[in-house]
């Protein structure tokens, strides 16, 4: 096939390259995003030994910054075929951004929302446009009342599960917003492989990233799963999301999301 275009956030980490390297092998223009210059420089060469496809860029974005994100839209040139949210991280003490958001609820659910609101205009019109979200299993507890956690004690495991949960949450509410469109956006949870977040809340891992890239990877190219939209998945296996039928719920943290 023709190289089709996509984008990996997150992409210097242990699953992140991962899957950036599922899907050079599969003939993609792969655009890795991550904070770190020289980290993307390095992942890149990765990519590009490992597969041997030459069509992999990099660009520097901070995603828990909106007007970082918005910049690198601003400049975006070309159909997009394929997004994949993954950054993600999980300070063991409480952050904020520069401007005083939270800093998991800013990357691993704010990153999500603002990379499909700005980006997902180029990926219209395409035969086959998707967004996989990277959420998890690890998911629950989020309180729409606080999505800062700017009340109570600050862990930074139970602050995950609860960004997990809202990010299982943003891909029904875009998948209803993009069905018209044709762009199919789906959730799913990785493999559990070990890698610096993976240690940072305390779960190690067993699997080889790899593994862990295997059901992104999957979720954004199976032909089967063309127009599945709005469904979440683990280990190539549609599970039923139990986040998705509050549909109440799910419009109000997109609400909350869209003030931001």
């Amino acid at each position: 096939m023709k190289h089709k275009t996509s984008i990996v956030t997150g992409s210097y980490g242990a699953i992140g390259k991962a899957i950036a390297e599922g899907l050079a092998a599969k003939n993609y223009r792969v655009v890795l995003i991550g904070r770190d210059q020289a980290r993307l420089k390095e992942a890149a060469e990765d990519v590009v030994n490992k597969t041997g496809n030459d069509k992999i860029e990099f660009s520097a974005v901070d995603l828990c910054r909106k007007s970082e994100v918005e910049a690198f839209a601003k400049n975006w040139d070309g159909p997009l075929h394929l997004l994949i949210n993954n950054a993600a991280t999980t300070p063991r003490s409480r952050e904020e951004t520069p401007e005083g958001i939270e800093m998991q609820f800013a990357t691993n659910v704010l990153g999500y929302f603002w990379m499909i609101k700005y980006m997902h205009s180029y990926m219209e019109g395409q035969d086959d446009s998707r967004i996989v979200n990277v959420a998890s299993y690890w998911a629950g507890g989020l309180d729409l009342k606080d999505v800062e956690t700017r009340e109570g004690f600050y862990d930074n495991d139970d602050v995950y599960r609860k960004c997990k949960q809202a990010d299982r949450m943003l891909s029904v509410a875009f998948a209803e917003r993009l069905r018209e469109k044709n762009i199919t956006v789906l959730g799913c949870h990785p493999g559990d492989a070990r890698s610096k977040l993976s240690t940072s809340l305390g779960h190690g891992g067993w699997e080889s990233p790899a593994k862990g890239a295997d059901t992104p990877v999957w979720c954004a190219t199976a032909p089967e799963l063309k127009g599945e939209t709005g469904k979440y998945y683990e280990h190539r296996a549609e599970v039923e999301c139990r986040f998705a039928a509050d549909k109440q719920a799910v419009e109000k943290l997109f609400a909350i999301c869209e003030r931001y």
